[in-house]
């Protein structure tokens, strides 16, 4: 294949490297596809059971660490990053606590990533064929089983930290991440060290305990998990804990130093949609499900459904502060014809009339 290229490999990745930045990605690298060190890792957390429900991951199994098995013929994989933070948003801390308001994860404010991401990508791999000619290649985001985190981290877009999200130096952590997956023998960059440090305060700040040790994710615990991922009830001992995360959770990025350096996004379709970055529980727990849907379409959360949506606000006005106006919009769904919402207002409403609930 290297014979064929009109340029050298080096030259032709300065170049995609261009290109990409040309297209609203923050940075760009390069890995090769040798990931053993971790395939074994994957191999304990699943082996541990600490993928929970998401039974894909154990299903597609070490496919998920060799990038040739997943895609025949790759020899390289381009990795990128692009800033999702609206400028605009509300500040999170703020709705965090602020019982009577539901906190959706920042990623989840705008449209969704996947298509966003996913089409930069194709149009950077038909940017590289204007050169190259055609190439193998795939597009990755969040969307198979790819060891994203591990691939960018050997693109040198940044280290694992010990909530095992990718941290970047002058960027922090809130990104989002994607991958092309090329029969190009590009060369690889080189990984960036570690600096975490001592410091735990994403360990310390997890609101259930998922961190249950540096860089290690017991998903089952992971308010993210518990609100996008799992279907059926929540487990009621860490209801509680959820708080007023109706969808996903940034604690562990909050309170991460890094992201001191964190980028607004630049990208116009993760601007915020909705007024779900500071919006009422109650307003939000009334929606019907045509409402949601339509409202949602072009969003990531509509895929969790209308059920989950109910159940994950359920949760979250159980844990608001007792209010006439809570109980009456718990009681006006009481009846749904989904056994999980119905279990989940019960929860609630018993929440909301217990003498121990602040007002």
């Amino acid at each position: 294949m290297s014979d064929a290229l009109p340029c050298s490999p080096l030259e032709l990745a300065d170049r995609i490297r261009a290109w990409a930045h040309e297209l609203g990605f923050a940075s760009v690298g390069i890995s090769g596809i040798d990931l053993g060190e971790a395939e074994a890792r994957l191999l304990d957390w699943l082996a541990a059971g600490r993928h929970g429900d998401m039974d894909y991951m154990a299903r597609h199994g070490v496919t998920r660490a060799r990038p040739a098995e997943l895609v025949p013929g790759t020899l390289s994989v381009i990795s990128v990053r692009m800033p999702y933070w609206p400028d605009e948003a509300a500040d999170a801390q703020g709705v965090l606590d602020d019982g009577e308001l539901g906190y959706v994860s920042r990623y989840a404010l705008g449209r969704d990533y996947h298509k966003v991401l996913r089409s930069r990508l194709q149009k950077l791999a038909e940017r590289i064929e204007t050169v190259t000619g055609p190439f193998g290649h795939r597009a990755f985001t969040d969307s198979a089983p790819v060891l994203e985190v591990e691939i960018a981290r050997r693109a040198a877009l940044g280290w694992r930290g010990k909530h095992t999200l990718l941290i970047h130096r002058d960027a922090g952590s809130m990104f989002f991440l994607g991958e092309l997956f090329t029969t190009l023998p590009l060369p690889p960059d080189a990984p960036q060290p570690d600096h975490c440090g001592t410091c735990t305060r994403c360990i310390d700040v997890c609101p259930t305990g998922a961190i249950v040790a540096p860089y290690q994710l017991d998903a089952r615990l992971c308010v993210s998990y518990l609100t996008i991922e799992l279907d059926g009830p929540i487990p009621e001992p860490l209801r509680p804990a959820i708080g007023n995360r109706i969808y996903g959770c940034d604690d562990c990025q909050l309170v991460c130093p890094w992201n001191r350096h964190a980028k607004k996004a630049m990208e116009p379709d993760f601007a915020v949609r909705n007024g779900l970055d500071r919006a009422p529980l109650t307003a939000l727990f009334a929606w019907s499900e045509d409402e949601f849907n339509r409202r949602l379409e072009g969003s990531a959360i509509r895929r969790i459904g209308h059920e989950r949506w109910l159940r994950n606000i359920a949760v979250a006005l159980g844990n608001a502060p007792a209010a006439p106006a809570i109980s009456a919009a718990l009681q006006a769904r009481a009846d749904h014809p989904s056994p999980v919402v119905r279990e989940h207002i019960a929860w609630a409403l018993a929440r909301q009339h217990s003498p121990d609930t602040p007002t």
